[in-house]
């Protein structure tokens, strides 16, 4: 049987393929590649040594996913697609809500057609918006403060209802912080189209000489240099999450959430200096207005995940830094190159 990714082509997605091949599962991905390359599922079968199957097909397309459902024996699906800036967001909020939320409609369906009832899905810690306390606990009440957000929060209270509906349905939902980092090999990375929405590969990308200067959204928050603080996890433990995720959702029922993170704040600053050290070389940065919907603190209490999934973040800032470097550095132009 076989484990499908949506969206698996995409920066987290193709870390999580390196770590379902390598622990022996089969797996189908299915992308739409609009904002990823092929060219990453080819590296994953180089890193691991293992063949895996590459659908193009975009969530909204009914017939195309129910064919490739019919054509496979899906036992469990990983669903990392959609859009995901939250900047974007604000500025077309209807496409967001459109192919999120219906993307992720249409996906339910057709695995309830087919009796494939064991979901990880991949969602955000935007759903908590401005929380009330730090370290953010999974029992937060959910506030999303950006259409991006608050399509992840729409999409769990969606499963949620399902699994009440249907006590059968077996649903994991991560709520991960900040992804960053890269495989170790440097092979497979963060690789954006356009202007990167994320603070790292911007900083990589600065870094490489493809972009002049880092723009520091918000200088002025109440931390401790005026810039944001956030939970920076390595893609590489957010892919073994979605592995112990797997593991949960194959022998259990129900519902539940999980923070993905490491537990540790550090602000917009502090990481910039984190990679000029790992890097060896300076980042030119300007600090600009704060973004709508930005939090000025976020970082996850991520016992839970510990505790019910055996799981625990292992990768430092230090390795964060360098194994983004090492892939920027080895890859000035993304997969481009």
């Amino acid at each position: 049987m076989s484990i499908l990714l949506t969206g698996g082509a995409g920066f987290i997605g193709s870390h999580t393929c390196v770590e379902l091949l390598q622990a022996g599962y089969d797996v189908i991905v299915v992308d739409n590649l609009s904002n990823s390359n092929p060219e990453s599922l080819v590296r994953v079968q180089e890193i691991t040594g293992k063949p895996l199957r590459f659908y193009k097909v975009d969530l909204l397309d009914s017939e195309g996913l129910s064919s490739l459902f019919a054509k496979h024996d899906i036992e469990a699906v990983i669903h990392f697609a959609g859009f995901k800036s939250v900047e974007d967001s604000v500025r077309k909020p209807l496409s967001y809500y459109h192919n999120n939320i219906t993307g992720t409609l249409v996906l339910a369906d057709i695995m309830h057609k087919f009796n494939v009832k064991k979901l990880v899905f991949s969602s955000s810690a935007t759903v908590y918006g401005l929380p009330g306390y730090v370290p953010i606990q999974e029992d937060e009440t959910l506030k999303a403060t950006n259409p991006y957000g608050r399509t992840k929060q729409m999409i769990e209270i969606m499963l949620g209802d399902l699994t009440v509906a249907d006590p059968a349905w077996s649903i994991v939902l991560l709520r991960y912080f900040n992804p960053t980092g890269a495989h170790p090999s440097g092979r497979i990375g963060e690789d954006p189209k356009g202007v990167p929405s994320n603070i790292m590969p911007y900083i990589t990308q600065v870094a490489v000489g493809k972009l002049q200067t880092l723009s520091v959204f918000g200088s002025d928050y109440p931390t401790a240099d005026g810039t944001g603080v956030r939970d920076y996890i390595h893609v590489v433990d957010i892919a073994r999450g979605h592995l112990k995720a797997l593991e949960r959702a194959l022998r259990t029922e129900g519902i539940a959430a999980y923070n993905l993170g490491t537990g540790m704040g550090y602000s917009v600053l502090e990481l910039v200096h984190a990679f000029e050290k790992a890097a060896g070389c300076k980042v030119p940065y300007q600090l600009v207005d704060r973004r709508p919907g930005d939090v000025a603190v976020s970082y996850a209490d991520p016992r839970k995940a510990e505790r019910e999934l055996d799981w625990k973040a292992e990768k430092d800032l230090e390795a964060m830094c360098a194994d983004a470097w090492r892939w920027q550095s080895h890859n000035p132009g993304g997969y481009a190159s």
